[in-house]
């Protein structure tokens, strides 16, 4: 049987313009971890010709200007960077608490969810918020957190027809993930609640409140609170 170690990284082209480097099959904190040294070490010492950076599960896609270096050449120095890459031991990660109020005026699916998974709207809550979640990677609209860590007892599919409009701060699963929607925008995973942070401020320095590597953990609050966060 061959070691999965063995097998990874692989590195081939996506594209014309860009070259994918897998660090493993499954998601999992080994493969994030991977993923998070290898998002540093191709941001703090870019390969020439790169354009973007873009993190996944278990995976890091990598634009490049062809005009600028031949893409056979940009393959070659990310496997090289790749080959002399020193390991980086993380720290302990960095923990945000995200107040979530779960009151029925802002999950209009939460009753969706515990009917699907025969449990009580009391029990989702209390599934969805014991775990620390670990934010994978950002995406779908700036600050949008993939988190992972759900547990699959509250795993509810996707709705079928998604929504035109989903409110700022709206905290919903989708499938076996759950994440929070920082801007009004569509949407089609189940709302259970809402925070009332500001994951994206585009006019703050630090626009978005969530990083890659960061965990969350969701804290119950009441309407009221909700309303007074929400206006402090």
């Amino acid at each position: 049987m061959t070691d999965e170690r063995e097998k990874y990284p692989q590195v081939f082209f996506a594209s014309d313009r860009s070259v994918l480097i897998r660090t493993g099959d499954t998601i999992s904190e080994k493969n994030h971890e991977t993923v998070h040294n290898y998002f540093d070490l191709f941001s703090l010492n870019p390969v020439k010709g790169a354009q973007s950076i873009h993190p996944a599960y278990n995976s890091l896609l990598l634009t490049f200007d062809p005009a600028v270096i031949n893409p056979a050449e940009f393959l070659s120095e990310v496997k090289l960077k790749l080959l002399n890459a020193i390991p980086f031991i993380y720290p302990d990660k960095y923990l945000i608490e995200i107040p979530v109020c779960y009151d029925e005026e802002f999950a209009p699916d939460i009753s969706n969810v515990a009917q699907h998974n025969s449990i009580t709207v009391e029990k989702v809550i209390e599934i969805h918020s014991a775990p620390e979640y670990l934010v994978y990677f950002l995406g779908f609209s700036p600050g949008f957190p993939y988190l992972g860590g759900m547990s699959d007892k509250i795993s509810t599919p996707r709705l079928q027809t998604p929504r035109i409009k989903v409110p700022e701060g709206s905290v919903a699963i989708g499938g076996n993930h759950t994440g929070i929607y920082p801007l009004s925008s569509p949407g089609g995973w189940n709302i259970i609640g809402r925070t009332p942070l500001k994951l994206f401020s585009p006019e703050k320095k630090e626009p978005v409140l969530l990083k890659l590597g960061y965990k969350i953990k969701f804290i119950p609050i009441s309407k009221k609170d909700f309303f007074e966060m929400k206006n402090t």
